[in-house]
């Protein structure tokens, strides 16, 4: 009777031990799901959390509802292919010389994109367990080496040039910028018939859907709403009262962005992954003229310095883990992305990893009261810039330049030169010391007076 007893406890314990050890494991927390969302060439203006009054976005405005909206929020470069290689390395792209555009796939050369001496996100999360998708806009290089599935992604959806037609065969198709730019599933080519922003909401809702259990890393980058201007007559219908057709066109094709993006958060919703799943919005640069949109009260456009090329719309929401309806004022910039993702995701990188960027959690937590960054620096050519605290050092297109205090004067309408030379000279040492670090340009020859590579400036007077 001993021994029964005896063996009775020992099969109890046994029992005991193994279902606290199951219950362990399905107790612990799934990784958070991983969205980015990126809109191309956006005027800074043009939504509706930023006061757009003729354009509605309220899915895009939702996320800052329902999470965090950095009210200085940059990017690295004016231009959309140096800022996506800085988003996905989360490094200055300066740092391994992709400061220009790569140019169009027809006569781009076969070693110009994203350096192999840099480890993307998507691999990094790849390593980590989780399915890693894109879909949209690369622009990281045309060669098969640097294309997403050689570069992270298990999917791929989307065309590798830095433009692409909305409609299949319509005009611009043939254009010499367009050439040898296919819609491509993986590496494969394919034909797309349905609207570009369309068919890229259909993609990343089927992404959701494949992977709903199991954690995945979403990158959405949308090319609305970059050139060339093409918009359904369903949503042209929608803003049949603004008068300019370019801003009429562009508007058309923001609205369709919103919705695509507002069916991603609604099966979100519906496959009860919202509260574990981390989404950042940003656009790439700021808007152009060239597309009808608005920076507002910025300074400036795409491809120069000044605030209306760098700073951009920058929403981030969590459910349940970030506060909702918080705006966050200290600058950020969308090298934060990468490092953020890892430490949502638990991935701790290696010693030798040298990111730029922070982990915004505990700032935007109220964790960290310290701002993420000391500085910000920029380097386009021969343009410049360099912020810290609320004062901006800038030098933008034509030797324009000027030091400004962005907290009275986001304009940059009032240079303060004259009234702080210490300060102007303190930051341009500053930037001096960054610009020593950084690699030449590996294409794209600045013109004069670039300030690139290694060779030191004077400085400023």
């Amino acid at each position: 009777m001993r021994i029964l007893s005896a063996l009775c406890l020992v099969i109890g314990s046994l029992w005991l031990f193994a279902s606290a050890a199951t219950a362990k494991e399905g107790d612990a927390p799934r990784k958070p799901n991983i969205i980015f969302i990126i809109g191309d060439d956006m005027g800074y203006a043009d939504i509706g959390i930023h006061g757009c009054k003729d354009i509605p976005t309220p899915h895009i405005d939702s996320i800052a509802k329902n999470g965090v909206r950095c009210t200085n929020g940059y990017v690295s470069g004016p231009y959309c292919s140096p800022t996506r290689a800085g988003l996905l390395a989360g490094r200055y792209q300066q740092r391994f010389g992709h400061e220009f555009n790569p140019g169009p796939p027809a006569t781009a050369g076969e070693n110009v994109g994203l350096p192999l001496s840099e480890t993307t996100l998507a691999q990094r999360l790849k390593a980590a367990g989780y399915a890693t998708c894109m879909v949209g806009k690369w622009h990281l290089g045309d060669s098969e080496k640097f294309r997403p599935p050689q570069r992270g992604f298990d999917e791929f959806f989307g065309f590798l040039g830095g433009a692409h037609p909305y409609f299949a065969g319509g005009p611009m198709a043939n254009a010499p910028a367009m050439r040898g730019n296919p819609i491509m599933r993986g590496n494969e080519r394919i034909d797309e018939p349905t609207y570009l922003t369309d068919a890229f909401r259909r993609e990343a809702l089927a992404t959701i859907d494949r992977h709903k259990d199991h954690p995945f890393f979403l990158y959405l980058t949308f090319n609305a709403v970059h050139t060339p201007m093409q918009a359904t007559d369903k949503y042209l219908e929608r803003f049949k009262g603004i008068e300019a057709p370019r801003r009429q066109t562009y508007a058309a094709m923001m609205s369709a962005m919103d919705d695509a993006i507002g069916a991603v958060l609604e099966k979100l919703r519906e496959t009860k992954l919202e509260e574990n799943t981390l989404v950042f919005f940003i656009s790439d640069n700021g808007g152009p003229p060239v597309n009808g949109s608005s920076n507002g009260q910025l300074r400036g456009f795409k491809a120069q310095t000044f605030e209306g090329g760098v700073r951009v719309p920058y929403l981030v929401q969590w459910k349940g883990k970030l506060p909702a309806g918080k705006t966050y004022d200290e600058p950020v910039i969308q090298l934060d992305l990468a490092p953020t993702a890892l430490a949502a995701a638990g991935v701790t990188p290696s010693a030798d990893v040298k990111f730029d960027g922070v982990n915004l959690l505990p700032h935007l937590l109220g964790e960290k009261k310290e701002p993420p960054h000391q500085r910000l620096y920029w380097r386009f050519g021969p343009q410049m810039a360099i912020r810290q605290g609320n004062y901006k050092l800038v030098q933008g297109p034509m030797g324009a330049k000027g030091l400004y205090d962005l907290s009275t004067d986001i304009g940059e309408s009032k240079d303060l030169t004259a009234d702080k030379p210490e300060l102007a000279k303190e930051l341009y040492a500053h930037w001096d010391d960054w610009n020593q670090q950084l690699e030449k340009p590996r294409w794209g020859a600045p013109r004069a007076g670039a300030g690139a590579g290694k060779k030191k400036k004077k400085a400023a007077e």
